[in-house]
């Protein structure tokens, strides 16, 4: 099952499920709905439901307008040794910083260089969605309340992002975070176990690492936050990206328009991306 959100232009987004050669989306319920009971609607019958042709709708991320997209910011081991931090020891918390929900795209979306950039770099990793309620959670509770995942991009300006300490201005450029479908977590399993996750770049291998290799787990992450904050059904984890990332390599390499990604993630498919001139901001 793959799950995806749909604008008929109604201006009401459903949540439905992708079929496998992305033809048709099956509705499953309105947005808020969905994340009301997200595992009740993950496990619904719908062979009675309405039924849309892809092409004739508009793909979104089935991502509520309050939810919160909470990032890992260094969690291979591979990736801090071959970055700014590979002079420092590991913190004994991970290093967090925050998306705006408007940040966000899907599969096959076009993503501007802003003016002033040298170009983009590339993160490819594991988003987890968050299906219940945490408050004060063990690292038990808050694994188990994950209901999905997808693969994502977590697209960089790396000039706004390392102007100052804080990241979050070069992680929120416009459609610079790329989300597949939300497979749901039985059908992915444990990320301890290792997903193969494999970054290309017109075609190049570009990363190639495991979750396996991660730093921080998904659930001893959402337990500190959620010590901190609540975590609702809809909020989102981005878990970090293994090494190979473009602003590291001698010489740089960085993403320019007419340049193809493509994330492969084990279990959750390919996620591609086109990188455009800053001219498509205005389109």
């Amino acid at each position: 099952m793959r799950i995806v959100g749909v604008d008929d232009g109604s201006g009401q987004v459903m949540v439905g499920s992708l079929n496998s050669d992305d033809t048709e989306v099956v509705v499953i319920a309105e947005l808020a709905e969905f994340w009301a009971a997200p595992a009740d609607h993950l496990t619904r019958d719908l062979r009675d439901s309405v039924r849309m042709r892809a092409h004739a709708v508009r793909l979104v991320p089935p991502v509520l307008p309050g939810a919160r997209v909470v990032c890992i910011g260094l969690n291979y081991a591979d990736h801090v040794a071959e970055g700014t931090f590979k002079d420092q020891e590991l913190p004994e918390y991970p290093t967090l910083f925050a998306r705006w929900t408007a940040s966000l795209t899907v599969d096959g979306a076009h993503v501007p260089v802003p003016a002033g950039e040298d170009g983009l770099d590339w993160e490819g990793e594991v988003v987890a969605w968050v299906g219940a309620t945490l408050v004060d959670a063990t690292p038990e509770e808050a694994l188990a309340a994950v209901v999905g995942y997808s693969a994502f991009n977590d697209i960089t300006s790396r000039k706004a992002q390392k102007r100052t300490s804080q990241w979050i201005i070069g992680k929120n450029g416009d459609n610079s975070g790329p989300l597949g479908p939300m497979v749901p977590a039985g059908e992915v399993g444990d990320l301890r176990n290792g997903l193969t996750v494999q970054t290309r770049v017109n075609g190049t291998i570009v990363q190639h690492g495991s979750t396996a290799q991660m730093i921080y787990g998904v659930g001893e992450t959402l337990a500190h936050i959620s010590e901190l904050l609540t975590l609702n059904p809809g909020d989102l984890l981005a878990t970090g990206t293994p090494s190979g990332v473009g602003y590291a390599r001698t010489p740089p390499w960085l993403l320019h328009p007419g340049d193809v990604v493509e994330v492969e993630i084990d279990r959750l498919g390919t996620l591609t991306t086109h990188v455009v001139d800053n001219t498509h901001r205005l389109a």
